[in-house]
């Protein structure tokens, strides 16, 4: 356990210097935003203006994904 915890510090260390690491740590925190805006808007029993919008554009690009393939 104490091997992890020394590499989560290291690597921590290396990301405060590294400025390639802002990048990506800056790409983290969208995805980690992005998954949780996606989650509540389609959590069970969810409803509205959101919901419907995306649920039909995946409804039309599934359905036109399956009419270009022929399935």
């Amino acid at each position: 356990m104490l091997r992890y915890r020394s590499w989560a510090i290291n690597a921590l260390k290396r990301l405060h210097v590294d400025k390639d690491g802002v990048a990506s740590f800056e790409y983290v925190i969208l995805s980690v935003c992005i998954v949780t805006i996606v989650g509540a808007v389609f959590k069970a029993g969810a409803s509205g203006p959101i919901k419907n919008a995306l649920t039909n554009a995946m409804i039309t690009i599934g359905t036109a994904v399956n009419t270009a393939v022929g399935g």
